[in-house]
């Protein structure tokens, strides 16, 4: 992505103060229940609410890129990720199907409830009954290929320091410069990190439309981490009318080896909005 100006890096003050989300089914008086925490396995429908300081279910929700929730379903041992969007009836309710495997699994609901003053991530624990094989954490991965596409990741991750992650997309060797939009975005970033999968949504430099923002290769994005450790990173990218993801396992890098990592050719880049939750 191109942009014609220099970026102020103090702009990005938030990041440097970055926390993941989703630790706790409750915030700010806003709590997260399911339905069932046990559930069995193959393609379910799992339902929950979202309840408010009164305790009763909340019906009204600020829409944040598209939507109203955004809804995270990963296995404990990091495998299974997946991004989806549920219905909510009247009453609150919401639903949605999910393909789910034996094991530990970890759910986050992304939301910025009415009336209250910021976005928010709340998680839950859920069991899927049967015989659990956990999987063991891939190495650093700095390529991911899912079918006929390849994307190259480049950037470091440091704890508490804002930096560039590109993202870059190519179809059986060939550049994807025609990337679809998808939920207001050319991409969607969300980070976990092991061992707690404290979550860090976030959400491309630019937007389509905006006059610099380029359909691909390069989707770029703006992210700290909150601590140093190893993180999983799943990029849902659009392309032929169809979502997919690519994912990454990568360690934080030291201040010192992210500032000797940054390449002075670069391009430079302006204003990032106000995309990171938290």
């Amino acid at each position: 992505m191109k942009s014609n100006a220099g970026h102020d890096m103090t702009s990005h003050s938030g990041h440097s103060g970055a926390r993941p989300g989703g630790l706790s089914v409750s915030e700010s008086g806003y709590t997260l229940e399911f339905d069932s925490p046990i559930l069995s396995t193959g393609v379910r429908t799992v339902t929950f609410r979202v309840t408010g300081p009164d305790g009763r279910p909340v019906t009204e929700f600020v829409p944040e890129h598209e939507k109203e929730l955004h809804f995270i379903a990963v296995r404990r041992d990091t495998t299974g990720f997946q991004h989806v969007h549920p219905v909510m009836d009247e009453k609150g309710t919401w639903s949605v199907g999910l393909t789910l495997r034996p094991g530990d699994w970890r759910f986050f609901a992304d939301i910025h409830p009415a009336g209250h003053h910021s976005a928010m991530t709340l998680g839950i624990d859920a069991s899927v009954a049967g015989q659990y094989d956990p999987q063991p954490l891939s190495e650093d991965t700095r390529t991911a290929h899912v079918g006929e596409y390849t994307v190259a990741l480049d950037g470091e991750l440091v704890p508490g320091e804002a930096s560039d992650l590109t993202l870059t997309v190519s179809r059986n060797g060939r550049p994807v410069t025609d990337l679809q939009p998808y939920l207001g975005a050319y991409g969607h970033l969300v980070a976990l990190r092991v061992g707690d999968l404290g979550y860090l949504h976030v959400h491309p430099e630019g937007e389509p439309g905006d006059g610099t923002t380029e359909p691909g290769p390069e989707i770029t994005f703006m992210a700290a981490a909150p601590s140093g450790g190893t993180y999983r990173l799943y990029l849902d990218f659009q392309h032929n009318d169809v979502v997919r993801t690519a994912e990454f396992t990568v360690r934080t890098a030291s201040a010192g080896h992210h500032s000797d990592a940054v390449s002075p050719a670069a391009p430079e880049r302006t204003g990032h909005g106000d995309h990171a939750h938290h």
